[in-house]
């Protein structure tokens, strides 16, 4: 015991007190508890904590098991739906193409930060922009029970194509080329079974959580052997033992670690220091672009023949930015893509886009009410086979369950 507390930093136990006040403070108010812990970094930041080697090792952590979580739900199938990665791939070129020229025209106005811009600055910062969060419309879509809703699906095989897009950019800037032994690795399609087996007769408990442990890390160590980035790894072995039960309980299993551990990414990101009045002003720009984001999602969803009433409320859940463009962020700026301010930039819109789409999302339907006449006039007259209408004939009466 005594050996473990010399290895664990003096500053952790404090810094993760704050942690847990700052996110039970922001949950409390209704927003996700991520916005507290970047708030709680911030803070402890500008009075002097530094990043400790225990943050840091639970930072790799938690980006490893969120790659082998998603991994664990994706389902090649459902995404192969043109409405979503039709939807999700053009979405994040146009975004990257008209956010990067936004930024880079507001440099020429003379916006603190903006004017030190340049193309590679401004194409990856729009890079970040260009994702929505999985996180807030995982928690929205569970708080209105719409989980297993047509739109619901909808938004999260987008944001699924945003987490792959993503994976393969960290994959791409690990600086290493793949060892030529590296195709070997496609063995590991004939692992699938003998994984699945083990995690049946691996119970619900202790042994569940590890062997998911051991498939997470040790999938990570394995592509790192071949000089492939480690996180693919995790991504690749999830992905492997996809589709099963087992999977799925696995994946709700390893969740709450997976979160606990990403608090140490959001609390290293604030321990950057605290927002300039440039960066919070360059934030609030960022932010006012969200509508342009919104409403290119809404015109590609009705163009893929979605309802109106569908287009939009799919596009009110993903009227946010991402964790997941912050990790691209943080990625940049480790291999000096990207000044360090704009990740900070970035950290300060994510959290600021929380605010604004809990609002939104609120009451998503008093919206599409509202301005029910002008979206329908978007909407195709042809629809997809989910939305066709049914044609109930004479029936008076229905019964449903």
């Amino acid at each position: 015991m005594e050996s473990l507390l010399i290895a664990i930093d003096y500053h952790d136990p404090l810094i993760l007190t704050a942690a847990f006040i700052a996110g039970f403070v922001f949950y409390r108010l209704g927003l996700p508890p991520l916005v507290g812990f970047l708030a709680a970094g911030f803070v402890l930041g500008a009075m002097g904590a530094e990043n400790t080697p225990l943050l840091k090792e639970l930072t790799d952590l938690g980006v490893t098991l969120l790659l082998f979580t998603i991994g664990l739900k994706l389902r090649v199938s459902s995404l192969l739906k043109a409405e979503i990665w039709g939807v999700a791939s053009l979405h994040m070129v146009i975004t990257i193409v008209v956010f990067a020229s936004i930024l880079l025209g507001l440099g020429t106005l003379g916006l603190p930060l903006f004017t030190e811009m340049d193309l590679q600055t401004a194409v990856i910062v729009a890079f970040a922009l260009s994702f929505s969060s999985t996180v807030f419309a995982v928690k929205a879509l569970e708080s209105a029970g719409e989980s297993g809703s047509r739109y619901g699906r909808i938004a999260i095989g987008v944001l699924i194509m945003q987490d792959i897009v993503a994976v393969v950019f960290l994959a791409a800037t690990s600086g290493k080329l793949p060892s030529p032994w590296a195709v070997s690795l496609f063995a590991l399609l004939f692992m699938r079974k003998p994984i699945l087996a083990l995690l049946k007769n691996s119970g619900h408990g202790e042994l569940q959580i590890l062997i998911g442990f051991v498939l997470a890390l040790g999938g990570a160590q394995l592509f790192e052997v071949f000089n492939l980035k480690g996180d693919l790894g995790a991504l690749f072995v999830g992905t492997l033992i996809a589709g099963h039960a087992r999977s799925e309980e696995l994946a709700k299993t390893l969740l709450g670690f997976k979160e606990l551990f990403l608090v140490a990414f959001f609390l290293s990101i604030g321990l950057q220091g605290l927002p300039t009045v440039e960066i919070f002003t360059a934030s609030v720009v960022m932010l006012l672009l969200i509508p342009l984001k919104v409403a290119l999602f809404f015109l590609l969803f009705t163009h893929f023949h979605l309802m109106a009433s569908s287009a939009t409320r799919t596009s009110l859940v993903l009227a946010n930015y991402s964790e997941f463009g912050l990790i691209v962020a943080a990625i940049a700026v480790s291999i000096d893509w990207l000044p360090t301010e704009w990740m900070l930039v970035d950290a300060v819109t994510l959290s600021l886009s929380f605010v604004v789409a809990s609002i939104v999302n609120a009451n998503p339907n008093h919206i599409f009410v509202k301005y029910k006449h002008l979206l329908k006039r978007f909407e195709k007259p042809d629809r997809l086979g989910e939305d066709t209408l049914i044609d109930l004939g004479s029936a008076r009466m229905i019964v449903f369950g």
